[in-house]
């Protein structure tokens, strides 16, 4: 078997309701739902995830939502109301690659900040930018966030929203960086982008040679 590249592998206990929304917007597959338990997985070569796509859906129950094959990486999310039937799927596809779930790359964070008070032309272009999440209001504080490998940020958009009072204007989970971009008062978008920065830690905890970037 040519050689697989395990670049995102994150388990979703429960998509919270605004990130459940925003990905069902450009959902191909099966439409998550709140509190679905989901999976996300990106693998290099891009054409490789058509094999592991195959063999969840074959031996589990599970859903598909997405599958977006770039020329460098192929990415899928699955999800299922039972917890369990995800976690299956998971384990099916660590035994197709032969690996584990520590070998997955890291989450490098490669940009984090909170932008305060923004401008009505800042939030215009903004909006005119993002069409599938909630409107960016001027005078909010809105939280940015980029990764790599993309697929991390869907984990880390699910717990600052879990964790803070913030609005999802957009969530981009594919290509080489992920990118996150939440609204709230000043005070909620720090506490989101602490969330989100807890959310890499806990990756990286269970990846091998981990450093995270994190500023």
């Amino acid at each position: 078997m040519q050689h697989i590249t395990l670049r995102t592998f994150v388990f979703i206990d429960a998509l919270q309701p605004q990130l459940a929304s925003h990905l069902a917007t450009s959902s191909q597959g099966f439409l998550p739902v709140p509190g679905d338990a989901c999976l996300w997985v990106e693998v290099a070569p891009g054409m490789a995830v058509h094999q592991l796509s195959d063999i969840a859906l074959k031996q589990t129950s599970v859903h598909m939502g997405e599958q977006v094959v770039e020329r460098a990486f192929g990415s899928m999310e699955i999800h299922y109301r039972n917890q369990s039937e995800v976690q299956a799927a998971g384990d099916v596809i660590l035994k197709q690659l032969q690996t584990a779930e520590d070998a997955r790359l890291p989450c490098q964070v490669t940009w984090s900040e909170v932008i305060r008070a923004v401008t009505p032309d800042h939030a215009t272009l903004i909006n005119r930018q993002l069409r599938k999440g909630s409107m960016l209001l001027p005078g909010k504080s809105m939280f940015i966030l980029e990764v790599e490998p993309a697929g991390y940020v869907v984990y880390a958009a699910n717990e600052a929203e879990k964790a803070a009072n913030v609005t999802l204007v957009d969530v981009k989970p594919f290509g080489s960086f992920g990118r996150l971009t939440m609204m709230g008062t000043e005070a909620e978008a720090a506490e989101a982008q602490q969330a989100a920065h807890r959310a890499v830690r806990q990756i990286n905890a269970r990846c091998s040679g981990a450093s995270g970037g994190l500023p």
